[in-house]
């Protein structure tokens, strides 16, 4: 970041066009931020850019150093720059060409702190030992529920929690379609969080049990699963196999793990203005920490990488994960155009009332979680990281579609960044970071931490510290707001005809 987060109003990078208004600002105010004094022309709420110089029509303006969009007029120093006077100027296809990276910069001594994780059969690590039922149609959705219910009361001594993972897929599906749901689902079982799982089938769907399994390279002593038509009662079977697994995961325990087993899910929601100077680049020093120590943080949500995946490129191990990026951009892009749909139809209307004008902007904000990490590996949707360093990972943007992903992919926890809140949770745990302060005060059972301190001279160094503390704790097992709040979600992304 350019410059402290500090005075009226903030330049991003020197080569901005515009400044970030960390006020309301009102018309014949003069404006200061570190390097600028201009006066404002018009109303800037709080989070809303103000131009630091004359922009012609047609011109890029650029924020985060790089284009945000094109001025559709002449914008005066001092103007209210957003939708009435800046638009996108992404396309609907991009062509890339490879340069090899340069030589990576000397790597500083990793963080030595340790987590107190549970280590599985596998190898892999999880941060949780909970059981969960996972159904393969949505018509068994409630009898897994109803499983659940009764096996939390029973078993809470025993395990971390019994969870439902449902949804209301399964049956009706074809090719493609059916493949992402049984992929995802295959993920889901074989996640480290979860300590144990119980299948529930019904029995005439097309997601059938034993195709299921048939994909998952699971452990078979803690997968148990059953088709509901072929048993005399369901729930009592289901209540049986959790009581066997339950006993196997008593004697489960946490030991010391290196940060090295980690793998965070990265992702932000309901953004502002500030989520790109504060909440993101603050995950941003997370990731680039946990990927020198051998971590894995991943990143998804690829519509809000469109105009800022050049800077994920620019850090691609070799040219062959440079062009995985490039064909997963693209084919998302293809994937709204064949459905007529523009491939900037975002930010959302809650984006825009933050501040965020263009996808770009949003891109270039949402980004800054991947930090500096070397990017090794580009994942299709319901596949699990391979190796450390920085994952993409193909999912929509939608929240709860793509904090399911990651899960699947094998995030054991999800740092999630908002500037406008929610309460959702998914099936790993999931710290919410503010991008305000505001949000975390009016907001406590929802924030589990506040990156606002940042606009009020808190330094990165000290909050990303602190983050990385709680980070740590909440992966030996502290809880999250969204956890004690019994938020936890999964949703699968729908891609085909239903029959």
């Amino acid at each position: 970041m350019a410059e402290p987060l500090v005075s009226d109003a903030l330049r991003v990078h020197p080569q901005d066009d515009v400044l970030v208004a960390l006020r309301d600002l009102q018309p014949g105010e003069t404006v200061r931020s570190a390097s600028d004094v201009v006066v404002a022309q018009a109303p800037v709420p709080r989070g809303h850019k103000i131009a630091v110089t004359a922009i012609t029509a047609g011109s890029l303006v650029r924020k985060y150093g790089w284009p945000i969009g094109r001025a559709t007029r002449d914008i005066a120093e001092g103007e209210h720059v957003h939708t009435h006077n800046l638009a996108t100027t992404l396309t609907a296809h991009s062509d890339y060409a490879y340069t090899p990276p340069a030589p990576p910069a000397q790597l500083h001594a990793t963080d030595p702190r340790t987590f107190m994780g549970y280590r599985r059969r596998n190898g892999r690590v999880g941060t949780r030992n909970e059981l969960w039922i996972v159904c393969t149609v949505g018509c068994v959705a409630r009898t897994a529920r109803r499983i659940a219910d009764i096996a939390g009361e029973r078993l809470r001594s025993k395990v971390d929690g019994v969870y439902a993972l449902t949804h209301p897929f399964g049956c009706s599906q074809l090719g493609d379609d059916l493949a992402h749901t049984r992929r995802l689902l295959a993920s889901l079982i074989t996640h480290p969080n979860a300590g144990g799982v119980l299948v529930v089938g019904l029995g005439c769907e097309n997601n059938q049990l034993a195709a299921l399994l048939g994909t998952s390279d699971f452990d078979p002593e803690r997968v148990r699963s059953f088709n509901a038509q072929a048993v005399s009662d369901e729930v009592e079977e289901g209540l049986r196999a959790l009581e066997e697994l339950a006993e196997l995961l008593a004697r489960d325990v946490r030991e010391p793990r290196p940060l090295s087993d980690l793998v965070l899910g990265l992702k932000c929601g309901g953004s502002d203005a500030f989520s790109g100077l504060t909440a993101n680049p603050l995950v941003g020093r997370i990731s680039t920490e946990l990927a020198r120590a051998g971590g894995t943080p991943i990143l998804t949500e690829i519509p809000e990488t469109f105009g800022a995946e050049q800077l994920l490129m620019a850090r691609a191990v070799d040219a062959s994960v440079f062009e995985a990026v490039g064909t997963l951009v693209n084919d998302f892009k293809a994937y709204f155009t064949a459905a007529g749909q523009p491939v900037s139809e975002n930010p959302s209307p809650g984006n825009q009332a933050g501040g965020i004008t263009t996808l770009e902007e949003k891109s270039l904000g949402a980004v800054q979680k991947a930090g500096e990490a070397p990017l090794t590996q580009v994942l299709r949707y319901g596949e699990r990281v391979h190796r450390p360093g920085l994952a993409l990972l193909e999912a929509p943007g939608n929240d709860a579609i793509s904090g399911t992903a990651l899960a699947a992919a094998g995030a054991t926890l999800l740092l999630f960044t908002t500037g406008r809140g929610t309460p959702l949770g998914f099936p790993a745990p999931t710290l919410k970071i503010s991008s305000n302060s505001a949000l975390a005060q009016t907001k406590p059972r929802w924030i589990d931490f506040d990156a606002g301190t940042l606009l009020t001279g808190d330094g990165m160094d000290e909050r990303s510290r602190a983050l990385l503390d709680l980070i740590v704790a909440t992966a030996s097992g502290q809880t999250t707001c969204a956890e004690r709040n019994g938020e936890r979600e999964l949703a699968i992304w729908k891609t085909g005809v239903t029959l």
